[in-house]
């Protein structure tokens, strides 16, 4: 196809998305009109049919690149996507694989980041499911309990200056002038980038005109996992930049001492005091959930739950460890 000049680049990192990827790239084009927006599938080491699709979709689309990203990491993926395409580009988009967007959703961000000023612009994030776990860990990431409140989780804090949210549109000279994402971050990768843009006098700007839908981990494992590595992500950023965690951080982080004193329980019952208080709680608050929404998948949110505090917890901790360790 032929190369057209652009002044957006929409970046989506990518691993293993052979079920999305072609509906997601197809939704962006018919959706682009006459915006100026070159698409970048940066797929990471696919193992399936990611790298044949994604190519296919670059030969055939006009304004769509499939490009190679040997580090795999999503930061990695829009730091390379930056480099290779955004000489002429004004603005960087970044595209989640496992999210759906609404129509316009681009040209909002951009309609935004043009009357405020914004040098970023981050939007509010709803998950959803299908399936049963699915659908208890998306219950659980609504709530205040999967989420304790953030701005970008809650619609009441929509059209505001922040401090964070979740990355949508970012102006390419901003975020070359901090040095984009750093690589060494798997995870967290998004708030790290924000204290540095936020230290260099850059503003944030959580939108009120549009919004993503997540879809979380299928299966508990998975949801555990990727809670564990968070949890990562946000130790390496305190460390890093030397700054205090959030209250909705500080409590989680009870549980992993809690689950490891459980078996000392076989010695005083006390010892299982907390970790059972801990899981009543989040229990006795999922079933709430479940019967305020009268859905049968919400009431196992609190289950959900416990996954995502007792891997977020565990993976701090370890996080930490690890660079007191270096």
């Amino acid at each position: 196809m032929p190369e057209t000049p652009a002044t957006i680049i929409a970046v989506i990192p990518c691993l293993n998305e052979e079920r999305h990827i072609a509906r997601l790239v197809r939704a962006l084009v018919a959706d682009r009109g006459d915006l100026p927006m070159t698409i970048v599938i940066a797929d990471g080491g696919s193992s399936d049919a990611t790298p044949d699709i994604a190519r296919k979709l670059a030969d055939t689309l006009p304004d769509v690149r499939y490009l190679h990203n040997p580090k795999r990491l999503q930061s990695a993926a829009v730091n390379l996507a930056a480099q290779s395409y955004g000489d002429e580009a004004r603005y960087l988009i970044r595209i989640d694989a496992h999210a759906d967007y609404p129509p316009d959703y681009c040209r909002a961000l951009v309609g935004e980041a043009e009357a405020l000023g914004a040098d970023s612009v981050v939007v509010t994030m709803k998950t959803a499911g299908t399936g049963l776990f699915q659908r208890a860990a998306a219950a659980a990431q609504n709530s205040l309990l999967g989420n304790g409140g953030a701005a970008h989780r809650n619609a009441a804090f929509q059209g505001k200056w922040v401090e964070h949210g979740h990355h949508a549109l970012m102006r390419l000279d901003a975020f070359r002038a901090v040095g984009g994402y750093d690589e060494n971050f798997p995870t967290n990768e998004d708030a790290e980038l924000d204290i540095r843009l936020r230290r260099a006098g850059y503003r944030i700007w959580l939108t009120a005109q549009t919004a993503v839908t997540y879809f979380p981990r299928e299966k508990p494992a998975a949801l555990l996992r990727q809670y564990f590595r968070f949890g990562q992500g946000r130790a390496r950023t305190i460390a890093k930049h030397r700054v205090l965690p959030r209250l909705r951080q500080v409590l989680p982080l009870a549980v992993a001492p809690a689950a490891l004193m459980l078996p000392l329980a076989l010695l005083h019952w006390i010892f299982a005091v907390p970790f059972l208080t801990w899981a009543l709680l989040c229990l006795g608050y999922g079933a709430l959930l479940g019967l305020r929404a009268r859905d049968a998948a919400a009431m196992l949110s609190g289950f959900a739950a416990m996954l995502m505090h007792l891997g977020w917890s565990f993976g701090f901790g370890a996080g930490l460890l690890g660079r007191m360790a270096r």
